[in-house]
């Protein structure tokens, strides 16, 4: 019987630890901000701050084979982006806190991309804070 307890009792402990970060990012609300091109233009600045545990995600729309550019500066070396496809809610194809601050690369997909931005967690529970410039453009693929 005690076996069996103990089976039970580091299955919960194993599901907490591996489950607690994912509720916990789960639980962050993510601010949702559109992205437009000026007419005429493929090219745009967005600038912004971010607080603590605080997530934005820029949406704009483009299409397969079309090259995106992003380079991103921020006031706090924890403060990075993730590029993800139409559709994806936690899933990158680019993370800056993997790299660099800057992209450029061919779409996979058609519809709304999207850059996520954040603090990492380190700074996010002390409640850091971090302003940020990103310049994006979209152009014709190859």
């Amino acid at each position: 019987m005690r076996f069996f307890a103990s089976i039970f009792l580091n299955t919960k402990m194993f599901y907490l630890i591996i489950l607690f970060p994912v509720l916990a990012f789960a639980q962050t609300e993510i601010e949702t901000k559109k992205v437009n091109f000026e007419k005429g233009k493929s090219e745009t600045t967005i600038k912004g701050t971010l607080k603590g545990d605080q997530i934005i995600d820029y949406i704009l729309t483009a299409n397969k084979d079309q090259v995106i550019n992003v380079k991103f500066t921020a006031t706090n070396t924890a403060n990075y982006f993730n590029l993800m496809s139409p559709g994806e809610e936690y899933v990158a194809y680019y993370n800056s806190s993997m790299d660099e601050n800057y992209y450029e690369g061919k779409l996979e997909k058609s519809g709304d991309q999207k850059i996520r931005v954040y603090l990492m967690r380190s700074a996010a529970r002390i409640n850091e804070s971090s302003t940020f410039t990103i310049e994006v453009s979209i152009a014709s693929g190859n």
